[in-house]
């Protein structure tokens, strides 16, 4: 049984019973305040006021329907698009959909495009707010209604938005599909368990505004150093920077401001974007000194937990089979020294297997729920695999940001699948936009 509770604790963690918990009270507290009226009514941007950017390179699969679809949401004349060294039609396309477009040669790597981009156009002084969003990235209907609202709350200057993985096209392939559904999962437990609870007014210790589609005050950006030499990402370390500096709160809420985006379908090229965003991650936390604060107090709560789950999924396998050696030692009466028993006591097979299994599916149940999506239930039971895996991954990238010389920057998307939706196709349910009277609470 101890083996067991121990696998539980470390891998569901203390921040999950925590955030989770913190998520719970924002819900009861924003119901009681819609009792009593009590609705913030502060001053609301609207479209009008926000630059939306794009960085991309060699994007020229998707380019074309993400902005298409971006034009039902907001006007072209506040598109801006910055092609960084792209080889393809990238620059052609996004001219031809009527917005503004850099093209930069040679490339600077995706946060020096990003700073060229709000520089050539001088943004910040045109807009109040700044909407990064991927190529790939399509924003879901309410995207704008429910996240501007956040920011009448003058404290708020950053809404993180909610990332949600594009159910069409269909990967052609079952480990295609099998790799997304398991982003997805990470998403909605990440999100729902981890980021709402963390955007907590009096907590305020969100890690992570998403480059792929979050919305910033335009007056904090010349704080922020976009384009910090030697990281991999960039989104991490802007993130970091308004903690640092105290720029002001991060906004989240799960039905807000979310839109989707289109994760890798190959194993390669998920590899290779896991082990981008955990360099990134290492590399800021390098970066940035710790402070006795309530951000960097839970930061490491988390790095903690991180690094004890990712060693024991590592050795999860190794252990198993320690257990089932000594098993097959004592069941064949080779145990003269009891060593083999002790060892089987100390490691159950039974409490190792699922230690690991019991808490990730449960994991999987709340996305089939939130998701309303019964075939996580049959993925799920294989969901474990990708856990360890993403495991080593976390630890190779953690060797990396301390041994190898710091990242240029240098980006490459990963394969796209063509973006058009499929006939007959239909939103997900989860994306259907809802009231969000919180104003970042």
């Amino acid at each position: 049984m101890l083996p067991f509770l121990i696998f539980v604790i470390v891998l569901v963690g203390i921040n999950t019973l925590l955030w989770a918990g913190v998520g719970i009270i924002r819900v009861f507290s924003a119901w009681l305040r819609q009792l009593r009226g009590d609705i913030p009514s502060g001053d609301i941007p609207t479209t009008d006021d926000v630059a939306v950017i794009i960085a991309a390179h060699n994007e020229e699969v998707v380019l074309g329907h993400s902005l298409r679809s971006l034009k039902e949401h907001i006007s072209p004349k506040n598109i801006f698009v910055v092609s960084d060294g792209s080889s393809d039609s990238t620059v052609e396309i996004a001219r031809a959909e009527g917005v503004s477009v850099l093209d930069l040669q040679p490339n600077r790597g995706k946060a020096g495009a990003i700073v060229e981009l709000l520089s050539h156009f001088e943004l910040p002084q045109r807009f109040e707010i700044v909407l990064l969003l991927d190529a790939d990235t399509q924003l879901a209907p309410g995207y704008f209604s429910s996240g501007l609202p956040m920011f009448g709350d003058p404290e708020v200057v950053a809404v993180a938005g909610r990332a949600v993985t594009q159910p069409w096209p269909l990967s052609p392939t079952r480990i295609g599909r099998f790799l997304v559904a398991y982003r997805n999962r990470v998403y909605i437990a990440m999100q729902y368990l981890f980021k709402f609870g963390q955007a907590a007014r009096y907590a305020n210790v969100v890690s992570i505004v998403p480059g792929f589609a979050s919305m910033y005050r335009s007056r904090i950006l010349s704080s922020i150093d976009i384009d910090a030499p030697g990281l991999k990402i960039e989104d991490y370390n802007m993130t970091f920077e308004i903690h640092a500096k105290q720029l002001g709160r991060i906004a989240f809420h799960p039905q807000a401001a979310i839109a989707l985006t289109q994760d890798p379908d190959h194993l390669r090229d998920y590899i290779h974007q896991v082990e981008r965003w955990n360099l990134g991650f290492w590399q800021t936390v390098r970066r940035h000194n710790f402070r006795f604060r309530k951000f960097w107090l839970a930061l490491s709560l988390f790095i903690l937990e991180l690094l004890m789950s990712s060693v024991l999924l590592i050795l999860l396998l190794p252990l198993i089979l320690i257990s089932l050696t000594a098993s097959l030692v004592v069941a064949l009466g080779l145990d003269s020294s009891g060593t083999a028993q002790t060892v089987v006591d100390a490691l159950p097979l039974l409490a190792l297997v699922l230690g690991i299994v019991i808490p990730d599916y449960l994991l999987t149940i709340f996305a089939a729920i939130v998701s309303k999506n019964p075939k996580y239930l049959l993925e799920g039971l294989a969901f474990p695999v990708l856990r360890v895996l993403d495991a080593v991954l976390c630890m190779r990238a953690l060797v990396a940001a301390l041994l190898l010389a710091p990242s240029t920057g240098d980006w490459k998307s990963p394969a796209r699948r063509t973006a058009e939706l499929m006939p007959g196709a239909k939103p997900l349910k989860e994306l259907e936009p809802a009231p969000v009277h919180s104003q970042g609470e």
